[in-house]
């Protein structure tokens, strides 16, 4: 007996291979688009749906709303104020506070994974520790696999889009490896109470936050950073990654001397045992829930970084070390070019970056308001289209397919993403995953890329079943839809429309949208 969806996928080739020739010609892909009829009163035309996918994951029916109701100024005036209206939809929020990761304090977290790494320690060997070691090691990975679920769900139903993808970026840039160590019980933390609150307000606040996260200090190794055993893997990439850029004038020097500064940098114990200082360290001491700078562990000589004097006095070097790191030229230049990057082109204009810097520089590093300047810029859409990350391309289908329809498991979210190669938390080197779409462009990923608009556009997907329940919801998306006649179909490529047209089912229709160049660049 023949298998259906074998000899869709074989009728469904033409259009692979089109998104193959298609990246292959960079030369057609990297023409704007350009504005065409308006689609509907007069107030949606192509620049507005291209304006509209870079400010966000793809687009929906609220999202198009928003836009004709406030304006693009208006929109972007709202999202930089971080004052978008609209909230998640309860069902959505219930979801994710079902997690335990949302809401248990990390102390709390890390305080339990301690007993029970303990008691297991004390068991004697044989198979019931194995079992205990396996249990702990399971409840991390739950853990992890839950904070990956909340920050998918918040991506594809957070009102402000914008803001959701500047959430993403800055988890990307500031990177860690969620398998390593205590990482597992840190994420939904860090995502939550490091990296969201600071999306749009001050660079240095943020770089701040990251620097006084558990998560950060566990991955690049610097709650081992101690006076007479420095650690200089945080140093080096708190200045190569985080900051300045490779090849920006700072030298192994520098490193060794930030590295000497961040001592003491760490955490807090959390076995429950009190800590004791003499009067001399205790005023010394500085601790933010689980963040700790340890004096005792501190480096108290003088320092010079990047030809500045920094005097031994304790956690105060650290803040003037950053305030030194952050008001280089080359940190507003490296960090404009990045948001550049990801927003605008792989290879962003010069000239836009540079305005972008001086926007930085002269604003004090605020994050909105480099934002600001580079969607305010001729560039945003002159530049030509990007072809989306994985993240991009997944988030923008579900919220294509469901248009705000609230899921019941993310899980299958967080299984595509493993399949694409680009796992929330699952790069393994502190560089964050690639910002260009020509990292993305491979024969196998495009290949998969089919399977998952398969699994969408036929309604195979799991993400309406609960975890755990056998009930499954029949039926499969409607992506012809009113948002797609009035935003979409009218801006399609000729090629798009032609294999549209032989489409032999609602199914395959929608596979072959979701498949396509015309959907898979912005």
């Amino acid at each position: 007996m023949p298998n259906p969806y074998l000899a869709a996928k074989l009728r469904c080739a033409p259009i692979v291979l089109l998104a193959i020739l298609t990246l292959l010609l960079s030369a057609c892909a990297s023409q704007p688009m350009q504005a065409s009829a308006a689609a509907m009163h007069g107030a949606f035309n192509g620049a507005d749906l291209a304006w509209l996918r870079r400010d966000g994951f793809g687009v929906d029916n609220a999202d198009v709303a928003r836009y004709r109701k406030l304006g693009r100024g208006g929109l972007l005036d709202a999202q930089l104020a971080d004052r978008v209206p609209g909230s998640l939809p309860p069902q959505i929020v219930g979801l994710i506070h079902g997690f335990e990761a949302a809401d248990t304090p990390m102390p709390k977290l890390l305080g339990d994974l301690y007993d029970a790494q303990q008691q297991t320690k004390a068991m004697p060997a044989g198979p019931e520790k194995d079992a205990a070691n396996k249990a702990w090691q399971q409840h991390g990975n739950e853990l992890m696999q839950q904070a990956r679920q909340i920050e998918l769900l918040q991506a594809v139903y957070g009102p402000d889009q914008l803001k959701e993808q500047l959430v993403w970026f800055w988890l990307n840039h500031f990177s860690v490896y969620a398998p390593k160590g205590r990482i597992r019980w840190e994420l939904a933390d860090y995502e939550q109470r490091v990296i969201r609150p600071h999306a749009l307000g001050k660079f240095r606040d943020l770089v701040m936050a990251t620097l006084e996260s558990p998560a950060m200090l566990e991955f690049l190794d610097n709650a081992q950073n101690a006076k007479g055993h420095v650690n200089e893997n945080y140093a080096r990439e708190l200045m190569e990654l985080h900051t300045l850029g490779v090849g920006s004038g700072y030298t192994q020097q520098d490193v060794q001397q930030l590295a000497l500064i961040l001592t003491g940098v760490g955490i807090a114990p959390v076995d429950g045992k009190p800590q004791h200082f003499n009067a001399k360290a205790a005023p010394l001491v500085v601790q933010h829930g689980l963040f700790q700078f340890n004096p005792y562990r501190h480096d108290f000589s003088d320092k010079v970084l990047l030809g500045q004097h920094i005097r031994g006095r304790g956690f105060d070097e650290v803040k003037q070390a950053v305030d030194i790191i952050v008001h280089q030229p080359a940190c507003a230049q490296f960090v404009s070019r990045r948001l550049a990057q990801y927003f605008v082109a792989d290879q962003p204009p010069p000239a836009l970056v540079a305005r972008m810097a001086q926007t930085f520089r002269q604003t004090d590093g605020d994050i909105a308001a480099v934002l600001r300047t580079m969607f305010d810029a001729p560039e945003m859409l002159a530049s030509g289209r990007q072809f989306m990350d994985p993240t991009r391309f997944v988030i923008s289908s579900v919220r294509m397919a469901y248009d705000g329809k609230p899921i019941a498991n993310a899980l299958p979210l967080v299984y595509w993403l493993d399949q694409l190669g680009e796992p929330p938390y699952g790069r393994i080197t502190p560089d964050g995953w690639p910002l260009d779409g020509a990292s993305w462009t491979g024969s196998g990923q495009l290949s998969t890329r089919f399977d998952i608009a398969a699994a969408i556009g036929n309604g195979n997907t799991q993400l309406f079943t609960p975890p755990g329940s056998k009930t499954r919801e029949a039926g499969f998306p409607m992506l012809a839809t009113r948002l797609y006649y009035d935003a979409i179909e009218p801006h399609l490529s000729a090629v798009t429309r032609g294999a549209l047209a032989k489409a032999n089912s609602q199914q395959e229709w929608n596979t072959f949208l979701l498949a396509s160049p015309d959907f898979n660049y912005r």
